[in-house]
């Protein structure tokens, strides 16, 4: 199975589409029941529901791995990271609701039609341009971190990349990180606007 989990993020990582249909297939429900449970609050339900922070889950998860971000090679460790990154993205958008003093106790007061419902839009996989939304990240990167997102895109892993550049492979990876992080926390909020 971990062979398969291998193979099947390799082909996400070349663009083929598929490969992107068949991960939502299998992860995108424990995504939105890792949302569900979470998000208890009926205020907040009505300005966002699962599917707005799976798709959001999703979209940063393709644009990661992608990039080269993540050594996933178990099927465990790809529910655990999915499930982090919903919890991650929850709590931002709840803290997000609050930080913008949005009195979302108003929202009882909104007619239906004002209600933000779930987004109808197709998957994030149809959503947004892998390739676009890629080229727009590595435009977005200094020459080192753009340096170090092509040899993962290479399938080069951190060992080998801290010898070519220097560092510990754990150095290499949380500088890449947290480089990327930004980045792709720019593209998903300009993605979402379109």
């Amino acid at each position: 199975m971990g062979n398969d989990l291998t193979e099947l993020l390799d082909r996400v990582r070349l663009g083929e589409e598929h490969a992107s249909v068949e991960i939502i297939r299998r992860y995108e429900s424990a995504v939105r029941v890792a949302v569900r449970t979470r998000l208890t609050d009926p205020r907040l339900r009505r300005q966002f529901d699962s599917l707005d922070v799976c798709q959001s889950v999703l979209a940063s998860f393709f644009f990661r791995l992608t990039a080269g971000a993540y050594d996933l090679r178990a099927p465990e460790q790809l529910l655990a990271l999915l499930r982090k990154m919903a919890q991650n993205k929850l709590g931002a958008r709840t803290r997000d609701q609050f930080r913008h003093r949005r009195n979302v106790g108003r929202l009882s007061e909104v007619a239906v039609e004002e209600v933000r419902v779930a987004s109808a839009e197709p998957e994030p996989s149809r959503q947004v341009s892998t390739q676009e939304l890629l080229d727009r990240a590595l435009g977005m990167m200094s020459p080192e971190i753009r340096a170090i997102a092509v040899r993962r895109m290479d399938g080069e892993l951190w060992p080998r990349i801290a010898r070519a550049m220097g560092g510990t492979p754990d150095a290499r990876r949380k500088q890449f990180e947290r480089a990327v992080t930004p980045i792709a926390d720019t593209l998903n909020v300009h993605a979402n606007e379109r």
